[in-house]
């Protein structure tokens, strides 16, 4: 008998099963990702990270799932730089697209003038802003 069990702390292997089990059904489905991890880092004068964007790269496209400009970093277009030697990289690894997530307004304003477009809005989410979700088309080397 099968019991569902829902919980606040899942134990790494649990999570790995969940994860394991899904990628073995999306090899057989639709291809084996390629999934890569991709880091973007800024570092500070003693080496040490402060910011920057953690994402990766499957099925061709880039996700960047973190960015982050420390407060005395911002306005300077870091997000910008950030952003292209993350799909720099991405094109060298043969990706055709970049996409990306906010509910954040300037961030939103820093993604569109990179030139990623709006495909898809979240309402209240958190309540009273909406989570905008953007993409953008690469060139692959």
């Amino acid at each position: 008998m099968m019991k569902i069990d829902v919980t606040d702390t899942p134990s790494e292997s649990e999570l790995a099963a969940i994860s394991e089990g899904l990628t073995a059904f999306n090899v057989v489905d639709v291809g084996p990702s390629g999934r890569q991890p991709l880091a973007v880092l800024i570092r500070d004068d003693a080496g040490k990270t402060i910011g920057g964007i953690s994402g990766y790269t499957a099925w061709g496209w880039l996700f960047t799932q973190w960015l982050f400009v420390p407060e005395t970093l911002r306005g300077q277009g870091m997000a910008g730089k950030l952003l292209d030697a993350a799909e720099q990289e991405a094109s060298a690894r043969g990706c055709f697209g970049a996409w990306i997530d906010t509910f954040n307004p300037q961030a939103l304003k820093a993604y569109q003038r990179q030139g990623y477009a709006i495909f898809g809005e979240l309402p209240d989410f958190p309540a009273g802003r909406s989570r905008f979700f953007l993409q953008k088309k690469l060139s692959p080397r």
